[in-house]
């Protein structure tokens, strides 16, 4: 058991190695372009993923960074982040939504009109920028001024990349949203493009203003570079997951409810310990409802509770209602990927309740179930008398009975021929008290 357990934190430290996910970059005798693939939630591992990204490019004297775009949307602070770096970036950076089927909703719009050149697939959409209230619930003044702090800001990364601000307001204040063909007509970007060969042919020659200065794009005989999230990354934007973050938090319990049931067993303990920790880590970046996560934890103890308290299911189905309404309730968004599936809530219910239920059963089951040891073991049993047994209503009579492999002296009120059997009503002290079977 203790390999196992070195092994698994072994694996689990890999969570906090940064492991280089960028290739080895030829120097500058062969010019190149570094492609970054996000598709996913805006969070603060994407927004490091490209940061670093952004960072390899300057670094590496790279002719462009590409920034291959599909997302819902995300943290607002994540995305600032990343415009902040792009806006000091030196080097063109292209956001190009694709592949077809691909949007830059919500953040992902605010990125798109951030980009030095601005690209879209067909097949593909963008906006639907207003602010979602990722925490507690606002009052009307104060949604009005973050409406208007992101529309602000929209309108000026439209201004300084000469993309339609008009739009740009509306697509935060009225959640519009336009498919790549109107967005085309409209300024909002500057391409459309099948694929990222042909987005390479149609920027050639652009001049873009970066960081420094101007600066005259040339693609010719240009080499990409595809750079991966690292398997740090990969494994922290996984655990970003609100199904994720949901799985892991009830694994935690599961694991301390198994260790405090069966204390020694060390295992579930620790493997609970650590999935609460990693479910804490992943939902400090989403907005958790506090009264939700009570009623998990209240559901847990209930759950305990009905181990140790025989309540004939009661308290178990007081932990399945809390159980559901807490998952329900634990992360108050709007917005659809920020909230826990219905369909991962409801089987996770179902199996919890079937668990419990199965406990509470077997425990009633062994509590009803006729003692089989000891004294009590005893009454009900049929035995054969191997002596006469003379007794009668005022004066019993003695003898002896064979039972369980073992002769016992038994007394009746009955009369009772040797080798007649007998069932056994009572006992007082070692001697039995039986009567005639009928």
């Amino acid at each position: 058991m203790k390999k196992n357990i070195s092994y698994f934190l072994i694996l689990l430290s890999l969570l906090f190695l940064q492991i280089p996910s960028y290739p080895e970059l030829v120097s500058g005798e062969v010019r190149h372009a570094i492609v970054l693939k996000v598709d996913g939630v805006i969070n603060p591992v994407s927004a490091e993923y490209i940061i670093n990204g952004i960072k390899e490019a300057s670094i590496s004297n790279a002719e462009l960074l590409i920034i291959q775009l599909d997302t819902p949307g995300g943290l607002d602070t994540s995305m600032r982040m990343i415009i902040k770096e792009m806006m000091a970036s030196g080097v063109p950076i292209v956001v190009y939504v694709s592949p077809s089927g691909s949007r830059a909703a919500s953040a992902g719009a605010f990125i798109t009109i951030a980009a030095h050149i601005a690209a879209m697939s067909p097949g593909t959409n963008i906006g639907a920028a207003h602010p979602v209230n990722m925490g507690a619930k606002m009052d009307r003044e104060m949604s009005k001024k973050v409406e208007n702090d992101a529309a602000a800001y929209i309108v000026s990364l439209a201004k300084k990349r000469g993309r339609n601000e008009t739009w740009a307001e509306k697509a935060v204040r009225k959640s519009v949203s336009i498919s790549e063909d109107e967005a085309k007509k409209e300024n909002v970007i500057d391409i459309v493009s099948e694929n990222i060969n042909l987005l390479l042919k149609e920027i050639n020659g652009r001049k873009v203003e970066v960081e420094g200065g101007a600066k005259s794009i040339n693609t010719e005989g240009i080499k990409l570079k595809y750079v991966e999230m690292s398997l740090r990354q990969r494994i922290l934007d996984t655990l970003s997951n609100p199904n994720i973050a949901y799985m892991l938090m009830l694994l935690g319990f599961y694991g301390l409810f198994f260790e405090l049931s069966n204390p020694g067993a060390i295992l579930p303990g620790i493997v609970g310990a650590i999935s609460l920790i990693l479910a804490f880590y992943s939902l400090q970046a989403l907005p958790v409802n506090y009264a939700g996560l009570l009623l998990i934890l209240l559901s847990i103890i209930l759950f305990i509770l009905e181990i140790k308290v025989v309540s004939y299911g009661a308290l178990t189905l007081g932990g399945i209602i809390s159980l559901v309404l807490g998952s329900i309730m634990l992360i108050e968004s709007p917005a659809p990927y920020m909230k826990i599936s219905l369909y991962l809530i409801l089987p996770a219910a179902a199996g919890t309740a079937a668990f419990f239920l199965f406990l509470v059963g077997a425990g009633i089951k062994v509590q009803r179930k006729k003692p089989t040891t000891g004294k009590e073991g005893l009454v009900g049993e049929v035995g054969i008398t191997q002596s006469d047994i003379m007794g009668s209503a005022g004066s019993p009579g003695d003898g002896k009975v064979f039972v369980h492999g073992e002769l016992w002296d038994a007394h009746s009120s009955d009369e009772i021929k040797s080798g007649s059997e007998v069932v056994i009503t009572g006992v007082e002290g070692l001697k039995l008290q039986v009567k005639v079977k009928v």
